[in-house]
């Protein structure tokens, strides 16, 4: 008896509570009930602790709308736009050097060539480490602020409403989102313009954070926030919006089967095409801003009234125009797959295609 007590004590007993809410479940349900045995019945300190073992709503997935879903979306936004911006370093670095210098860098094949001329095969990836963890930053604020403002937007509208105006609540939400996600960004994409536009300035953001906060301050890594807000905000209200309009339309006119009958291959393709679709879009909205932003990081002191006098407002629409929509389409699909493929991955449902559920946990709560 003495070996058995000692045995016992080594399980805390509040896991033998028998309380339960809707959102609980006791030791003895995960278990089984095949055997009587093994639902041993509470202690007085069990019932004094009120501990209850949460429960999923189904075994081995993750609740919609719980801390879980949202930090699932939050991971998923890292990977999505962390790696894509990563990825694609080359394309930006001539992109930004031709917007700042394009008597030097005329054209994309021109600039890639003056790039390997002047600093190697290493040249094209100069900028990378702040790339990677400042777009990882703003991709978790993006996408999982994203989510539960879109998830408070309906709940605020109501389940009518938010079906009636869900592009609105698309719009809202993603902007909301967006204005957190820049302000976790702007310090590195500040370093990143600087490093990549100006040779010998520094390495990468080990040695060019430090030196650009001596040079300016460290207010000076926010100096460029107001045009990162007018360049992405737009940019992630036509991203999110747009993306969830294009992949609604799929599923209702080209594709006869309904979404959840569809298999995960052919949901995270429907996922591609409409963020590639979506990001053609986002490049054309936000094009003037990005130029702006390229400008005032590079050249200390300057003024939103000297790039426009400097690159004139065609040039502000269209320099670096064609190599930005290819560069944010495939950006953009790329998200979106690796978002709704990591999505999946946890064992959540990808992203649109139907309209906002309604929301009758906040009712029930």
């Amino acid at each position: 008896m003495a070996l058995s007590s000692d045995r016992q004590s080594l399980i805390p007993n509040f896991l033998y509570s028998t309380s339960f809410t809707s959102k609980t479940l006791p030791l003895h349900n995960m278990v089984g009930h095949s055997n009587p045995r093994v639902t041993p019945s509470p202690s007085p300190s069990a019932s004094k602790s009120n501990f209850l073992i949460p429960a999923p709503s189904e075994p081995g997935k993750i609740e919609m709308f719980s801390p879980q879903y949202y930090a699932a979306c939050t991971v998923g936004g890292i990977l999505s736009c962390g790696l894509t911006h990563m990825a694609v370093t080359p394309l930006d670095l001539v992109k930004c050097n031709m917007q700042i210098d394009p008597a030097k860098y005329k054209s994309i094949s021109s600039g890639f060539g003056v790039l390997l001329k002047e600093q190697g095969v290493k040249g094209f990836f100069r900028g990378w480490v702040p790339t990677l963890l400042g777009y990882s930053a703003q991709g978790a604020c993006k996408f999982g602020f994203y989510e539960f403002f879109k998830k408070y937007y309906s709940d605020l509208a109501g389940p009518e409403n938010a079906s009636k105006y869900k592009t609105l609540i698309y719009l809202a939400g993603s902007a909301s989102a967006e204005v957190i996600a820049d302000i976790a960004l702007c310090p590195f994409e500040a370093v990143k313009v600087r490093v990549q536009t100006q040779p010998g300035f520094a390495r990468g953001l080990s040695d060019g954070l430090p030196k650009f906060v001596r040079s300016e301050g460290a207010l000076g890594l926010y100096k460029g926030l107001v045009p990162l807000w007018g360049r992405q905000i737009p940019y992630t209200m036509m991203k999110f919006a747009s993306f969830e309009t294009i992949v609604e339309l799929i599923y209702k006119h080209a594709i006869p089967t309904p979404k959840n009958e569809c298999s995960k291959n052919l949901q995270l393709g429907v996922s591609f095409a409409g963020g590639y679709v979506a990001g053609v879009f986002c490049a054309v909205v936000s094009h003037p801003a990005d130029n702006l932003v390229s400008f005032l990081n590079n050249a200390k002191g300057a003024t939103v009234g000297d790039a426009v006098k400097k690159l004139g407002l065609w040039g502000l629409f269209t320099r670096g125009l064609p190599l930005r929509i290819v560069m944010i389409g495939t950006l953009t699909g790329a998200q979106w797959g690796i978002y709704d493929a990591f999505k999946v991955f946890v064992g959540l449902p990808t992203t649109g295609g139907v309209a906002p559920a309604p929301t009758a946990e906040v009712a029930k709560a």
